[in-house]
């Protein structure tokens, strides 16, 4: 037990707090990306004060990235009083919309019972403020530690993070020399270790077909109809065989350690643009579907493809005039950190001495922004740990506890402590 650091973030409970409202009431809703700029301006601002160095870094020309909509990123380091590594605490501060169901303000970063509530409190913002909080009580009790301490706050992760992290990751922003160990404050509950996720392929399959009038559909040729042939053949064949995939790696909950595939959208003929007044009658020449396909450590990406082109192939053999085309949208492999890897070893450390339990190692069904450090920065010592329960990310009334905040705080201050300084102390 450290009760200097902990004095210090218990000190800081109020402060925590604060920053955490503050943070809500920037609404970053990605998309498009509102506000990223005034609030990794206030980061810079809070990070300056506790002697950090502080750079502002667009993600130009990435995805989304306008003039009215810039990929503001914040990037903070305070260099210690001699050499050694360096902790990267990474969170991402954009957030999805609010939608509907909300009895509070999703903007307003309401306090009661306990709980901050509001869009992003749990995914991420309450992390966030987390890691701000441990980092300056670190560096209070510890003022002559070696080595150096980042933290940042990152757009886009809930759009694939190609602006934020994937953008200064292709800098050399998440690499050695200038990095060694990296957290990630994902809402994983606080007692738990997230050594990576499953990976994920994104692709666009359209079926094509030949326009013609609707009250003679036999001279055209439906896309929309060659679509349901698809659909039909992945209900029959492609989902039982997901079924039986099970994977070894610890993923969370127990229905992701299956592989799967989720049809995130169809469209296909004339758009619903002519409301409020009536369609025209058209055979459908193109339809299209994205599909989300979640696969394991055990599988390839190429055995993962061929399953949804062999269905394919075989219905443009069998099936008078279907063809189609299939566009890659994103591909990233499964990634899991070594359980002995130092990061891990070092937060696991500290859950014990927190909450004086051994902590759960898991995987998470969905990716986030590990995945670029690994693919692109080839930093492997990184994993996602944090405050917050990840089945109320993206729900109405999301919330994060307070406790569970300053618990987590704890954990990672204690974790600077490890992997700058060797072990804790009292």
């Amino acid at each position: 037990m450290n009760e200097k650091l902990f004095r210090a973030i218990e000190s800081r409970r109020d402060d925590l707090v604060a920053l955490t409202v503050d943070l809500i009431r920037f609404p970053t809703v990605n998309p498009p990306g509102e506000a990223y700029t005034p609030c990794a301006e206030y980061i810079a601002e809070r990070l300056k004060k506790s002697g950090f160095q502080i750079e502002l870094i667009r993600g130009v020309d990435t995805p989304g990235d306008t003039d009215r909509y810039p990929r503001t990123n914040v990037v903070a380091r305070r260099e210690g009083r001699s050499p050694g590594k360096t902790v990267h605490f990474n969170s991402h501060i954009d957030v999805v919309e609010a939608g509907e169901g909300w009895t509070v303000d999703p903007f307003e970063g309401v306090v009661k019972d306990g709980r901050v509530y509001g869009r992003g409190t749990c995914d991420m913002k309450g992390g966030l403020a987390a890691s701000i909080i441990a980092a300056e009580a670190f560096i209070e009790v510890y003022p002559d530690f070696p080595g150096a301490i980042e933290i940042s706050g990152t757009v886009d992760e809930e759009s694939g993070g190609f602006g934020g992290v994937a953008y200064l990751a292709s800098k050399g922003y998440f690499s050695k020399p200038r990095v060694d160990h990296v957290i990630i404050p994902e809402p994983l509950n606080k007692d738990r270790i997230c050594l990576g996720h499953r990976g994920v392929w994104w692709a666009e399959i359209e079926t094509l077909g030949s326009i013609a009038h609707g009250s003679m559909p036999f001279l055209g040729d439906s896309a929309i109809r060659h679509m349901g042939a698809v659909l039909n053949a992945f209900e029959e064949e492609l989902f039982p065989a997901l079924d039986q995939k099970q994977t070894e790696m610890p993923v969370v909950p127990e229905g992701a350690r299956r592989s799967t595939m989720n049809i995130n959208s169809i469209h296909g003929g004339q758009t619903e643009d002519f409301r409020p007044g009536l369609p025209s009658p058209n055979v459908a020449d193109s339809c299209r579907t994205v599909i989300d396909r979640r696969f394991l450590l055990e599988e390839s990406i190429d055995e993962v493809k061929g399953e949804v082109t062999s269905i394919l192939d075989r219905l443009k053999r069998d099936r008078p005039k279907f063809d189609y085309n299939i566009r890659d949208l994103m591909e990233v492999q499964p990634t899991m950190t070594e359980r002995d890897a130092p990061v891990v070893t070092a937060v696991a450390d500290g859950i014990r001495a927190v909450f004086d339990k051994e902590p759960q190692y898991v995987i998470s069904p969905g990716t986030y922004d590990q995945k670029h450090i690994a693919r692109i920065g080839h930093l492997f010592d990184c994993i996602a740990y944090g405050p917050g329960i990840l089945d109320l990310a993206h729900r109405p009334d999301e919330w994060v506890g307070i406790e569970d905040m300053i618990q987590s705080a704890k954990v990672m201050a204690l974790s600077l402590d490890t992997l700058l300084q060797g072990a804790g102390r009292g």
